[in-house]
């Protein structure tokens, strides 16, 4: 869907983008990073809104030489509000069709549809700028949707939202992904956000990717995660385990918390130690462990 060679903008003497480099495929991507990172001027970058250096294709297209092209295909929610006041909701997601090019007819009838779709029906006859913020957020939904894109750019789409209403958007989301086979690029500092609708995921950081892939290889990384209940001497084995090149951290319940390559190095660490194993749990690292370690390592320059 996305590729992206050496891509950089500079605001001033402010980095943006340095030099991002990735492809997306086709689903439900999570485009990952702490508030400044870089996520939205990639994705106006990506709709042919802004300028940059480098190279950049969307399904194919170039937005640089072919912006309106590109957004033809792209349905785009921004994080900022965009009330158009003194409009009906309907009316606001129709007129956004017929910018799109769709006849007046075929964007009312779209307009309809998608309302009753994000929950809107019955208030598509009320004046969008008197809308909740649940409703605005449903509203941007719609009408990133009127024009039926191949693609959605949705930046921050809980923004803002209370508990519930976060929880019915990400439902939205995963049925656009899963049932209407949308492809989706979900921009976001909410990680439970990216889990739940995303299968892979591209973090960012000041301007530079830091981690890529699919979750679940992300998540399953090249050392298994152990909880180690043990009867001996913990200091020691703690130590034979980093002797074999297992990372130790602190207690996991009342064990230790162990990166091991596997099983049988916790075994050889606790005959060294004379300690004997009690238990051992997998632990399964999450999207959060995996987004720590690469926003909080080191940068490579």
């Amino acid at each position: 869907m996305l590729t992206i060679r050496n891509l950089h903008k500079r605001f001033g003497q402010t980095v943006a983008l340095d030099g991002v480099d990735c492809e997306v495929g086709a689903g439900a991507t999570g485009l990952l990073g702490p508030n400044g990172a870089g996520k939205t001027t990639l994705l106006r970058i990506l709709l042919g809104l802004l300028p940059a250096g480098g190279e950049a294709r969307v399904m194919g297209l170039d937005p640089f030489r072919e912006p309106r092209a590109v957004r033809a295909r792209i349905g785009y929610m921004p994080e900022s509000e965009c009330t158009i006041p003194g409009l009906f909701g309907v009316d606001a997601v129709a007129y956004l069709g017929r910018l799109a090019g769709m006849p007046r007819r075929d964007a009312f009838k779209r307009a309809h549809e998608v309302m009753y779709f994000v929950g809107l029906g019955e208030e598509r006859y009320r004046d969008a700028s008197e809308y909740s913020t649940g409703m605005q957020q449903r509203l941007k939904l719609a009408a990133a949707l009127v024009h039926d894109p191949e693609l959605l750019m949705l930046d921050e789409p809980t923004n803002g939202l209370d508990p519930k209403g976060r929880e019915e958007m990400l439902t939205l989301l995963r049925e656009l992904a899963t049932e209407h086979r949308k492809h989706l690029l979900l921009s976001s500092h909410l990680l439970p956000d990216v889990e739940h609708v995303c299968s892979s995921v591209v973090m960012l950081r000041q301007g530079r990717i830091v981690r890529q892939g699919p979750i679940t290889e992300l998540t399953s990384g090249e050392k298994g995660t152990y909880e180690v209940k043990a009867r001996g001497d913990a200091v020691r084995l703690a130590a034979e385990l980093k002797a074999l090149g297992a990372e130790v951290g602190g207690p996991g319940g009342d064990g230790l918390l162990v990166r091991a390559p596997d099983t049988a190095t916790i075994f050889r660490a606790a005959q060294a130690a004379g300690a004997q194993v009690r238990g051992l749990k997998a632990v399964r690292r999450t999207l959060e462990n995996v987004f720590l370690d690469a926003v909080e390592a080191p940068r490579a320059d």
